[in-house]
């Protein structure tokens, strides 16, 4: 039985030919980077419109901290 990847979508196919010009660690690190910033400037979009909605509160914050928020484990 074999199994068949999924299909590149745009942005993967995108990357892949920006890639193909990153011919150097310092080149690479550039596109990590900046890939970086802007996941973290949408999250940092998303986090406000979440506090500016009111879904957010300090409350639900604090839950967070002490939260165990993973599936258990099944036991053998």
């Amino acid at each position: 039985m074999t199994t068949q990847a999924p299909a590149l979508n745009p942005t993967q196919l995108h990357l892949l030919k920006m890639f193909s010009f990153c011919k150097t660690e310092e080149a690479l690190e550039n596109i990590k980077k900046a890939l970086l910033k802007y996941y973290s400037d949408e999250i940092d979009k998303e986090m406000d419109a979440l506090w500016a909605s009111g879904e957010m509160t300090d409350e639900k914050q604090e839950t967070f901290k002490n939260g165990h928020f993973r599936s258990p484990y099944k036991q053998p």
